[in-house]
């Protein structure tokens, strides 16, 4: 993610801050520039320190408190273009349940910003009922009412659970898993709704099947197959055991794994990070944001983003955390990576058709 300044008085801010500490002004950020705006502290939301159209707060930011985007003021919409793929938010009687809300929130404008910067279409189910996307944040309230994380045409569920960082370390720990994220949840979800928009039924599916395998094998046999006996040997073709299960599961996996690299390279690359020592007796490394438009991705994952991860990783082991990179990535997991890569790149160039009522730009 870039760097972000208040507009106003240029204060270094966050992605999630809705007020600059500095001179008080109300931030909020602006999803067609991509940026964090300063406005007026009062009713009228005017712009400080930078112009550019009109603005006003979603509805969520203002009424629930769980928000900081805009949107045009001329816009009939009563939401931002994030939380009105939100369908079902969990009870509010109970006030745990609107922190968990928020950081669910939290974690999808992450996802939405970097599908912005992709050029990808995220349309709300309103607006393409057919090919749009929904999100649901559903409790478990009972176990006999299980609720799954998953997604069904479009419809990504979500246990708010997962919210709870006690609660998902433990599922982590249980299921030997060893990275586990809420934006990761969305990532991987996200990675489920594209294959149908980008993959299915395209010139892609070939190619698909090559790499990744059959996907017209039967789900849920495979899944009871991999809970019952779990590939051993899972590392040498794929970048997780659960991206061994199916595909779709693969794909989803690696989908999610290219937005995290995209992610952590930008802000690398932000934040001007420099390494004497990204490789033994090798040259420094400046880092630089992946180009979706580049021809490859293979020379900036080994050149950039392996020695930037084992240095986030090596900070972790400093601070006494888990590793934020726990992987190792071997060469059929780069060709699936390229795959997706090229897959993304076509897209956003207009090379290959999208699979949505309305194609347009997201951001």
């Amino acid at each position: 993610m870039k760097l972000f300044h208040c507009s106003h008085c240029d204060q270094r801010v966050f992605f999630e801050n809705t007020r600059c500490e500095s001179c008080g002004s109300n931030l909020g950020f602006v999803p067609p520039e991509r940026e964090m705006v300063a406005f007026s502290a009062d009713q009228f939301w005017n712009r400080l320190g930078v112009s550019g159209a009109a603005q006003r707060p979603c509805a969520n930011y203002t009424v629930e408190g769980v928000c900081n985007w805009m949107l045009d003021a001329s816009d009939a919409a009563q939401l931002c273009v994030s939380c009105r793929t939100t369908h079902i938010i969990p009870a509010l009687g109970n006030p745990e349940n609107r922190t968990y809300w928020l950081l669910l929130e939290q974690a999808k404008r992450r996802l939405f910003y970097t599908l912005m910067a992709l050029n990808l279409p995220v349309p709300d189910k309103q607006a393409d009922p057919v090919h749009g996307v929904s999100f649901q944040f559903l409790e478990e309230v009972s176990p006999q009412q299980r609720v799954l994380t998953g997604h069904d045409q479009g419809v990504i569920t979500l246990n708010i659970a997962e919210a709870d960082d006690a609660l998902r370390e433990k599922v982590r720990s249980t299921m030997h898993e060893p990275f586990r994220s809420l934006v990761g949840h969305f990532r991987h979800e996200s990675g489920h709704y594209y294959w149908d928009r980008l993959v299915k039924d395209s010139s892609w599916i070939e190619e698909f099947r090559q790499i990744f395998g059959d996907e017209r094998v039967d789900y849920d046999g495979a899944l009871s197959r991999h809970y019952a006996t779990p590939v051993v040997d899972w590392h040498l073709n794929f970048i997780s055991v659960y991206a061994s299960a199916h595909p779709w599961e693969d794909w989803s996996e690696c989908w999610a794994h290219y937005l995290h690299m995209v992610d952590g390279l930008e802000t690398a690359a932000a934040w001007g990070l420099h390494l004497d020592h990204a490789t033994p007796a090798g040259p420094p490394l400046q880092a630089q944001a992946l180009s979706a438009d580049a021809g490859s991705m293979e020379q900036s994952f080994i050149e950039q983003w392996l020695p930037i991860s084992q240095f986030t990783n090596s900070m972790n082991r400093s601070l006494g955390l888990h590793d934020s990179y726990p992987f190792v990535v071997l060469a059929p997991v780069v060709t699936k990576l390229e795959f997706v890569h090229r897959v993304i790149g076509a897209a956003r160039r207009g090379e290959a058709t999208m699979n949505f009522a309305l194609v347009m730009p997201a951001s």
